[in-house]
């Protein structure tokens, strides 16, 4: 198998990672992944703490990571900040031989320069594959959370005094 490297996303870049994001999370169309991208990296550049890695494979990327730091509370995690994988995909040819491993140990080193002594994820409840993957690469599952909402209307008037 054809080795592999881990590099660091930026906005040459941006066409072929809004592919694997298109691939990761279809519901977006790959324009607005390539907008997200440009204000990813624009907002990264005025020092908000994320960071997407590539791993490249003769030239061209088959899979990436994007992780942030997080201050506020992560579910399941004991201290802040915190590091958080926000998503990780790696092309189905190329799974299955170290590259989201990789990818994981570099947010791992990137979150550890910043102080985290966690990194946190989350996974849809009835995702199995992401659970299997997330211990796999030896995270433990820590709770499990449903969300809710309710609609409401808005008041015209101002508030009760």
């Amino acid at each position: 198998m054809e080795t592999f490297t881990i590099t660091q996303a930026g906005e040459q870049h941006a066409r072929a990672w809004a592919a694997l994001r298109s691939a990761l999370w279809p519901d977006c169309s790959p324009s607005q992944h390539e907008a997200d991208i440009h204000d990813f990296i624009a907002e990264a550049a005025q020092g908000r703490q994320q960071v997407c890695f590539l791993a490249m494979r003769g030239g061209s990327p088959i899979g990436f990571a994007e992780a942030s730091i997080r201050h506020d509370y992560v579910n399941g995690c004991e201290t802040s900040p915190v590091g958080f994988l926000e998503g990780i995909y790696v092309l189905e040819a190329s799974r299955r031989g170290g590259v989201a491993g990789a990818l994981l140990q570099s947010i791992e080193a990137w979150a550890g320069r910043l102080g985290c002594t966690e990194l946190g994820s989350d996974a849809a409840l009835d995702n199995r594959r992401s659970h299997a993957f997330h211990h796999g690469l030896g995270f433990d599952e820590t709770e499990r959370v449903v969300f809710f909402r309710k609609r409401i209307r808005p008041q015209r008037q101002g508030l009760p005094t």
